[in-house]
């Protein structure tokens, strides 16, 4: 197992992610986890609810984690494909 200096240190919203997880739009359902950021694997609209509650659509580009807190993605409009919540 690799060693981890950085166990014992808090999490920053301005740090790293330390995991993922695949993200499936739905229009109804919200996320198990609020990330800290997105990414996807093909570049397109994403068509989200935030942790604020606010409604709206982003263009994230593949590769590039876009840094937005998210309780839902939706079906309805998202357009990238290949999701990830980094959390």
């Amino acid at each position: 197992m690799p060693q981890d200096p950085f166990r014992n240190h808090a999490t920053s919203l301005h740090g790293p992610a330390s995991s993922l997880e695949i993200v499936v739009p739905d229009d109804d359902t919200d996320l198990p986890r609020i990330p800290r950021a997105l990414c996807v694997g093909e570049s397109g609209w994403v068509s989200v609810v935030t942790a604020s509650g606010e409604t709206g659509d982003v263009f994230i580009a593949a590769g590039v984690p876009f840094p937005l807190r998210v309780r839902r993605v939706r079906a309805s409009g998202t357009t990238a494909t290949g999701l990830r919540g980094l959390l």
